[in-house]
Order: C-alpha cells, then structure tokens, then sequence
C-alpha cells in the first residue's frame, strides 16, 4: 500500500516531466527551426494591421523594384551561402545595410523606407538573414550568430564601394537586434551609425515575454529547455548575447524607435537599451504604434530622427 502511495506521485511527476520536455521541443521546433516558424503567425501574434498600409507600401514596391538593383552573396563564418538584394545609386558613397524581423526578408521590410533613402542618395543592402529568404541555414541566429554575418556584409560593402564609403545599418525587429548587438564588436570606422526599429534584447527574454503574455504559461522550464537544445543544434545559447549587454561596449552612435503599443517586443526593452548605450544615442518613441509600425504611424517624426542621425554622422 505504501508502494503504491508513492509509486502515484512518482509517475505524475515523470509524466509532467516528459510533457514539459516534449512542449519544449515543439516550442523549439516552431520557433527556431527553419520552415517550422511561420510568416503567418508573426504577423498574427504581432498584431500589426498592415491591411492599411497596403496601398502604400505596393506604390513605393513597383518604384522600388523599377530601381536597378541584384543578388549579391557572401560565405558566413560557418560556411552559409548568405544572400542580400543590391540597390546600387549614384556616386554609391552612403550605403544602408538593412535587416529585417523574424520570419521576414530583406525586400520585404524596407520597401516603405526605400523611399526616404533613395531621396538621400543611398545605396541600399538588404539581407536576408540566416536561415531567411535566400540565405541557407536551417537554424534561426535571433541576432548572436547574425551580427557576425552583418560584418560579412560591412566588409561586401568596404571592397564593392571603397575605403571611402560611408555605412549606416537599419534593423527591424530581429534585425533591430543583430545590429545592436553588433554594435558591440568592433566595427571598420566607415559604420557612422546605428538604427534600431523595435529591437529586443535577447531570444531568451522575447520569448519568455511572449510565452507569458501571448500563452499565459509560465517560461521555465520550456526556456532552459530550448536553451539547452539550442545550445547543441544552433551553436548559441538563446541569452549569450544581449543587446542591452552589448551597447555597454558601443562606440557608433545608436538610434533607437519603438512603438509604444508594441505587444510583441516591448517598449521597455528599448528603454533598457538605452540606458545601457555607451554611445551617443537618441530615442524616438512613436505614440499608438504597434511592432514594426513606427514608420507608417508617424512618418515625419520617423524621417525627422533620421535626418537628425544622419546630418550628425555623415555630414554633407
């Protein structure tokens, strides 16, 4: 009888244990894996209405795509063929390396700031992330394996522009953090500055927000679960490398957005972001702007920031 009364907890704690290891690994699966994280569901879990927008965004597409531009590649550390789009203009002497978010691609995410910076007079680089669009990878880097791809596009731009050009990088979302956390390594002097659109800090402390807030499920132990598993598979841990840790050894200056009625990546990681930065630094926030809605929602602020970013970094 005593047996019996202590086999019964026994087995409801290894049957949790295997549920709790078995919804880790459709967390991971879903999350981190190529093919397995769906466009779709970003969207719908960002809740951004794009629907809005639309008219916008496909005008400035057709006279984006009327642009000369091409394909262009680099190797990554690891051996991936990494894939970008390039839209060459003018003299090619300011140059925008752009990243996009999650689940997304480099034409996708920069057809509405196409137009501010072609206005400027910039060439454009827009980069399909590992794992993303036409880049190989079957892992997603959430920003700690991209940032050393981002330098493998600095050095693309260096030798197809010369020593002589001048670089801003422009990260939405996920990207927002791969540019911020390449912000602390060190950077050729042509980097002049840095934008951010809705970055986070980390995987680890987007996805125990989404888990809490989206799902209602508590993150441990699904977390420390992914972690591990990405640890063996990826070759990353998912809070190796933070963006607010990274700043702290930031020597470009950093332009920062976010929206305030951003659900998916919240506004107080951009806050902790730049009290973290040790760089020159500004922040806009854009009132009522939802993820990745900043530009849309209030464009001539948006543009304004960037005026103000460039005319300090790379002055005429």
């Amino acid at each position: 009888m005593k047996k019996n009364r202590i086999k019964g907890p026994a087995a409801l704690a290894g049957a949790l244990a295997a549920a709790e290891a078995a919804g880790s690994v459709y967390f991971y699966r879903r999350t981190m894996i190529r093919g397995k994280a769906k466009t779709e569901r970003t969207i719908r879990m960002a809740g951004t209405d794009w629907n809005q927008y639309m008219p916008l965004i496909e005008e400035r597409k057709v006279r984006m795509m009327e642009q000369p531009h091409g394909d262009v590649y680099v190797e990554s550390d690891d051996g991936l063929k990494l894939h970008a789009t390039w839209f060459p203009q003018g003299s090619k002497k300011r140059v925008v390396i752009c990243f996009h978010g999650y689940t997304s691609r480099g034409l996708s995410d920069y057809i509405g700031l196409s137009d501010y910076y072609m206005r400027h007079g910039f060439s454009m680089l827009l980069a399909d992330e590992r794992a993303h669009g036409e880049s190989e990878g079957k892992y997603i880097g959430f920003g700690c394996r991209d940032r050393y791809d981002a330098v493998k596009w600095i050095r693309w731009v260096l030798e197809k522009c010369g020593e002589d050009v001048q670089i801003l990088l422009h990260g939405t979302s996920m990207g927002g953090a791969t540019v911020l956390m390449c912000s602390g390594l060190k950077l050729p002097p042509q980097v002049k500055g840095i934008v951010s659109d809705c970055g986070f800090t980390s995987a680890k402390e987007v996805f125990t927000h989404v888990l809490r807030s989206m799902y209602h499920m508590p993150a441990f132990p699904m977390i420390q679960i992914s972690d591990q598993i990405n640890r063996r598979m990826a070759g990353y841990g998912l809070d190796e490398c933070n963006a607010a840790r990274e700043v702290r050894k930031a020597k470009v200056p950093v332009l920062l957005i976010h929206g305030s009625a951003d659900t998916f990546v919240p506004c107080s990681m951009c806050d902790e972001i730049y009290e973290n930065c040790a760089s020159p630094k500004r922040k806009l926030i854009v009132e009522g702007a939802a993820h990745a809605e900043s530009y849309y929602k209030d464009m001539k602020a948006y543009e304004k920031a960037l005026d103000e970013l460039i005319e300090e970094v790379m002055p005429a």
